[in-house]
């Protein structure tokens, strides 16, 4: 108060209680790609990092998903996969040449698995041709956004191996070296494939080109994941490019002669007027889903090559379904939870399975760079069964919840700590700050996110002249502040020794 000229009684309050730390949140994922549009009532949302909550909210902003376009080819003879559908002897794949792109199923799964609150950044339209420079670019949109905890980016996996790599190591450095307050959920390239794949080992690729740098702020899964993303109401004809093949070889697969008779029966008649009309005066959205519907019932061929494409459609990796699980693990049981021993919802089958012995080298490595398993076990599902960050030799950052846990409180406790900044480096603030700091422990201690008996064994906070500072740190107007936490470690191995004792009586 000013100095006391008149005579008279004089109020004083002071303040008893020091401010508190606000936890910030944990599971705020931002997704970097390629929508349908980016608009918000007449303004481009285009590189601009967006906030929603759900995925209608998705569609509003930012569109529907793209609608995929494959080509019928015969299967080529040294092609080592296996045919997607065959007629007569003869095989076939499909191949997909538009509508490559990821983000709006991703999302989907995202969602599926617990998603909330998340960003989006669109780094361009469905006309686009997907690349690595706007991916990272992309990235870069994120730098001026506090909230993000995770960054995932579900199309790298559709650019060039070398691209996908450029891409992940942006997203490490953005992670890692830039921000330090979230971490990168990465997608192994040709993960749907086994890793005695003759086209090479995928885990192997990946681990050699992705380098070293800020590993423990990163996490990568593996295999890809068969999902239930795309049904059947969402394909029909329309999903097939050449239109004239599928005639064709609905025609063959059903027996009717080409040109028709002129005594052909009614249904012959009737199944040809159906093959005829795909390709005929574009139909209404009733009309086409009748026609689909009776070319089913009709041809056994044509179920089975929209199941071939529902089936490719359905392979995701499985990025955006894990920033999911942080979610709803997060919600559920707090971030200092391992995210893993939890099923996915929307999955029918890891695309690789994986036994025990074969997760032993994505688990533990020479280099370190532990891969976590997503495993099918009858009777639970399938499940998410690892919880490491690509550093896994580090006894400080080998678990993803440490990391992520660690995050929290640092951002906590630093924007916390802002309200201190420019106030009296003095006993008085050292006091108040650390019992600021001790208090917002000693909450998330007796949630369960610090490891000890006693708060003293789980956190300690130190801060004065002559233990955390000297006489000219005070001089330069530095405040030290150490905080010493001791974060809850998943049982990764549990061990049960057995042996037999002697008979008693």
């Amino acid at each position: 108060m000013g100095v006391m000229k008149t005579p008279g009684v004089y109020i004083v309050e002071k303040n008893a209680f020091p401010n508190s730390v606000v936890e910030v949140a944990t599971a705020v994922p931002a997704f970097i790609g390629y929508t349908e549009k980016a608009d918000n009532k007449g303004k481009s949302l285009l590189n601009k990092p967006w906030r929603i909550t759900s995925m209608s909210e998705f569609q509003n902003y930012f569109g529907f998903g793209p609608t995929p376009k494959f080509n019928i080819k015969d299967k080529p003879a040294n092609q080592g996969d296996e045919a997607d559908f065959s007629l007569n002897g003869t095989e076939y794949v499909l191949e997909q040449d538009a509508g490559k792109f990821l983000l709006y199923n991703s999302m989907l799964l995202f969602f599926q698995n617990g998603g909330g609150p998340c960003y989006i950044v669109s780094v361009g339209n469905y006309k686009d041709d997907i690349e690595a420079d706007k991916l990272q670019k992309g990235i870069g949109f994120l730098v001026k956004e506090q909230e993000p905890t995770m960054v995932v980016i579900p199309e790298t996996v559709l650019l060039e191996e070398d691209d996908s790599i450029s891409v992940q190591q942006a997203a490490l450095a953005h992670c890692g070296g830039n921000m330090k307050n979230r971490v990168a959920i990465l997608d192994i390239w040709g993960g749907q494939k086994d890793r005695q794949d003759p086209a090479g080992d995928c885990i192997e690729k990946f681990r050699s080109a992705l380098g070293i740098n800020y590993l423990d702020y990163a996490v990568a899964y593996y295999p890809w994941v068969n999902t239930t993303i795309v049904q059947d109401q969402d394909l029909s004809y329309d999903n097939i490019a050449n239109s004239d093949i599928l005639q064709g070889l609905l025609r063959t697969g059903m027996g009717i002669p080409d040109p028709l008779p002129n005594d052909a029966d009614a249904k012959i008649t009737q199944q040809a007027d159906a093959i005829a009309d795909i390709t005929t005066t574009p139909l209404g959205d009733a009309e086409k889903s009748l026609l689909n519907k009776s070319l089913v019932a009709m041809s056994p061929l044509y179920g089975n090559i929209l199941a071939a494409i529902k089936e490719k459609l359905n392979l995701l990796p499985p990025a955006a379904a894990m920033a999911g699980i942080y979610t709803m693990v997060d919600n559920s049981r707090g971030v200092w939870k391992a995210p893993a021993n939890v099923s996915l919802s929307a999955v029918v089958s890891p695309a690789v399975n994986i036994s025990h012995d074969e997760q032993e080298d994505l688990n533990v490595t020479t280099q370190g760079k532990s891969i976590n398993a997503i495993r099918s076990f009858i009777g639970e599902g399938t499940l998410v069964w690892g919880a490491r960050t690509l550093d896994g030799n580090s006894l400080d950052w080998r678990y993803i919840n440490v990391r992520r846990t660690m995050i929290m409180l640092e951002e906590s406790i630093r924007l916390a700590s802002k309200a201190y900044v420019f106030d009296q480096n003095d006993a008085n603030t050292w006091v108040t700050v650390k019992s600021m700091i001790r208090n917002f422990l000693t909450g998330i201690w007796k949630r369960g996110g610090l490891a000890g008996a006693v708060a003293d064994d789980a956190f300690s906070v130190h801060v004065g002249l002559g233990e955390t500072m000297t006489s000219e740190d005070i001089l330069e107007g530095i405040m030290r502040i150490t905080v010493l936490v001791a974060i809850s470690r998943p049982a990764e191995f549990i061990e049960i020794t057995f042996q037999q004792q002697m008979q008693k009586s």
